[in-house]
């Protein structure tokens, strides 16, 4: 009786100290935005309404109050307020699931502003006609309506809390937030209504995740995931509070199913990467503590067979350990494949020419040739096979791979070389035969020497007589 007792005194507690972080109704001043706003932006109100934030007695202004320190703050109806919510603000109630996502690389998204990919978008494709208050000098609408609307902009703020066009509306995943925070909630979780099944689609992901060199949605599509979601998206339980396949559902996986969402052993992260054993970002790709560490992120003592394990958590909810083992064997050989045949050497080659090339970036037709080889063809090849899309990994990687390999990047080369040669310049003349040399070095190796005519005769054997063989199987 006294155990009884005993537990139902800690029940009480608990429920107790639960019902002191939970209003009981809703704020007067949050009941006085929404008597407006149901006048001036009902949509608005109806998307709350359906919220979490509604039961929970969570309003407008919980969300949007300011301090008169806040650089975006206004005053509104005699309360002081900022249009943007942001991740510091959304940790009030969220910190664990802020403090996740800080540590992510979503958060350091917004970096690409001093990428090679903003060049691209501000400089060659743009100019500096869109000019504003917070850009007097001008911007590249073709960065600003582009790369900033996933990667996110500085907000910047302009007399009287007002937001710069330039900069605002934005909901990009790694925006710098006027308060100092990186990241927009919002950019998973829609306004107002921050719904959890739109968050677990897999449309949601693919805003950003999407086209020539992270088609990840695209990939998606083509799986077998992805058909067996479309097939079975009114068996996904996406609704339900917690999400765990083999319990919940398993009709199919989504991308917050395998990146984010909780399993039988393991909690819900809000850092994507933490289930990532290769990151195939860049043009070689290295796992993901390598570059954790250069972007001072927590992860760098993760290691990748840890964050392998995890992963192999969740395929293990509906696949077998062999069946998981194998994918893993497949997807690692493509990757060596990727990385020792193609990205290494390429990267060699483009060392050797940089004293032929203008000193300008895509001021040369070569800077072209070698960035579409590894930002988007590599990237799709990789992608593709690390979400069992074959056709992306093929004919969309590493098909596009080998023919820009061969047929344009090494006839640019050696075009560079000739024109090094005849310069009369001996700095050029001297890089131009350094370059020979090295072209000759990759194109020699046995990865590269089809090319020149020069496969064994043990290798262009064993190929007839596979290909013998094929032919005699299948002949009618």
């Amino acid at each position: 009786m006294k155990l009884m007792i005993m537990i139902l005194s800690l029940g009480l507690i608990s429920v107790g100290a639960f019902a002191k972080t939970t209003p009981d109704t809703l704020s007067k001043t949050s009941q006085k935005c929404i008597d407006c706003h149901k006048k001036t932006s009902p949509a608005v109100v109806e998307m709350w309404g359906a919220s979490k934030h509604f039961r929970g007695k969570v309003g407008c202004f919980e969300c949007h109050k300011a301090e008169a320190t806040d650089k975006d703050q206004f005053m509104h109806h005699g309360k002081r307020i900022a249009t943007i919510v942001s991740p510091k603000d959304c940790s009030k109630c969220h910190a664990k699931e802020v403090k996740e996502f800080k540590d992510s690389h979503h958060a350091q998204a917004g970096k690409i502003l001093g990428s090679l990919d903003n060049v691209l978008a501000e400089v060659v494709e743009g100019n500096r006609g869109f000019k504003t208050a917070g850009f007097p000098h001008g911007n590249s609408a073709a960065a600003v309506n582009g790369c900033w609307q996933c990667h996110g902009s500085e907000v910047k703020v302009l007399k009287g809390g007002k937001l710069d066009p330039a900069t605002w509306p934005n909901s990009g995943i790694g925006r710098l937030n006027p308060d100092g925070s990186r990241g927009s909630c919002s950019a998973c979780h829609s306004r107002h209504k921050f719904s959890v099944a739109q968050a677990r689609n897999p449309e949601n992901c693919g805003k950003c995740h999407m086209g020539p060199d992270h088609p990840q949605i695209e990939i998606y599509k083509e799986s077998k995931h992805g058909i067996a979601f479309y097939a079975n998206k009114d068996k996904m339980n996406l609704e339900n509070g917690k999400w765990i396949p083999g319990e919940d559902y398993n009709a199919a996986p989504t991308c917050a199913t395998c990146h984010m969402s909780a399993t039988k052993t393991l909690p819900v992260t809000h850092d994507v990467g933490l289930r990532i054993s290769w990151n195939n970002r860049p043009p070689v790709s290295v796992r993901p503590e390598v570059s954790d560490k250069k972007l001072g992120l927590p992860g760098q003592n993760i290691p990748w067979r840890k964050r392998r394990d995890d992963m192999q958590n969740v395929c293990q909810s509906c696949h077998n350990k062999n069946f998981v083992g194998n994918f893993y064997i497949q997807y690692d050989a493509l990757i060596n494949l990727y990385n020792n045949k193609f990205a290494k050497p390429g990267l060699k080659l483009m060392k050797a020419v940089k004293p032929l090339l203008i000193p300008v970036k895509f001021a040369n037709k070569l800077d072209f040739i070698w960035f579409e080889i590894w930002h988007h063809e590599g990237r799709r090849a990789r992608h593709g096979a690390s979400m069992m899309g074959p056709d992306y990994t093929h004919w969309h990687g590493t098909y596009e791979i080998a023919k820009h390999f061969y047929v344009k990047m090494i006839p640019e080369l050696r075009k560079l070389s000739k024109e090094g040669k005849a310069s009369g310049d001996k700095v050029k003349i001297a890089a131009a035969k350094n370059l020979d040399k090295v072209i000759e070095e990759v194109l020699n190796h046995p990865d590269h020497m089809w090319f020149l005519g020069k496969m064994s005769k043990e290798e262009a054997a064993r190929r007839k007589k596979n290909a013998d063989q094929f032919k005699k199987r299948y002949k009618k």
